[in-house]
């Protein structure tokens, strides 16, 4: 059968995720994650479907990619299709040919898991590779000691306190009322949970999202932030405590996150959250 590029649209974007959710396994490569497409979806259910893609053969999905950001393709792939070239040969020239409706012209750039051939043809066909990602892993067989400060879950009540603590933390004003709530429409956050920390004032501190693939699997922080105000004090370190805490009572077998090498400050925060550094990633990068 030949090998089908899709656009899966709204109804479709549950296969995608049952998908990923079974290609999740600990010792996988870092690797788009159903968190992730769950985080995106704060911009809404028709916008995320028209984010993904999927790579097709006699009706069983091959690959996920998520478009997430301009120029950037998030993408994995099967465990057991890693290395199936018709696959991999078919991933670089969709990606590599902005006419087949994956990735726009000029400085592109593609998340894609270590060791699958896509990455090896990807460079082949003049790919370079982009800045280091650090991987970090912590294993949630044993219990989660107390975080030390207060957390509380984000209900509807609480979504203002949520939304402003990751403003102040990202410099960033997109994520709104509005979008948390369109995010827990999602069908992902079933399984995922926020987290805000509170001072000793009652003060807003620090906020997480963590998201299960299910039990057995390992789950995502995605995004998690302190603000600037209240840094230097162990909130970063408290709020991922209580992340792993969450994950281990979804029945998360461990929790990932990664973030950019360069970024020092969050390595050290997750290590001190009991979190294990992984081999550095690279996405591979065109510019031109």
């Amino acid at each position: 059968m030949a090998m089908v590029l899709g656009k899966p649209g709204v109804d479709g974007l549950d296969g995608a995720l049952g998908a990923l959710r079974d290609w999740q396994y600990d010792g996988a490569p870092m690797q788009l994650h159903p968190g992730d497409v769950g985080w995106y979806w704060r911009f809404g259910a028709e916008a995320t479907a028209a984010a993904v893609r999927t790579w097709s053969r006699d009706g069983r999905i091959l690959a996920v990619g998520l478009l997430d950001g301009p120029g950037l393709l998030r993408l994995t792939i099967a465990p057991d299709a890693r290395r199936d070239e018709e696959l991999a040969r078919r991933l670089v020239a969709d990606l590599s040919e902005p006419g087949r409706g994956v990735l726009p012209e000029g400085k592109a750039y593609v998340e894609a898991p270590a060791g699958a051939l896509v990455q090896k043809l990807l460079s082949a066909a003049g790919w370079d590779t982009d800045e280091p990602w650090t991987p970090l892993r912590r294993d949630l067989a044993e219990p989660v000691r107390d975080p030390g400060v207060r957390i509380e879950v984000t209900g509807p009540e609480r979504v203002p306190e949520r939304t402003a603590v990751h403003r102040a933390s990202f410099d960033s004003p997109t994520f709104t009322d509005e979008r948390w709530h369109a995010m827990a429409a999602g069908t992902p956050y079933a399984d995922a949970r926020c987290l805000v920390a509170y001072d000793g004032r009652g003060e807003a501190v620090a906020a997480v999202t963590v998201w299960s693939a299910g039990p057995g699997k390992p789950g995502l922080l995605e995004p998690m932030g302190v603000h600037p105000e209240h840094r230097g004090h162990g909130y970063g370190r408290a709020i991922t405590v209580a992340a792993a805490a969450a994950l281990r009572k979804l029945g998360s077998s461990s929790a990932l996150v990664c973030t950019p090498s360069s970024n020092a400050g969050a390595v050290a925060t997750y290590a001190s959250g009991g979190f294990q550094r992984l081999p550095e990633v690279r996405d591979r990068r065109r510019d031109a």
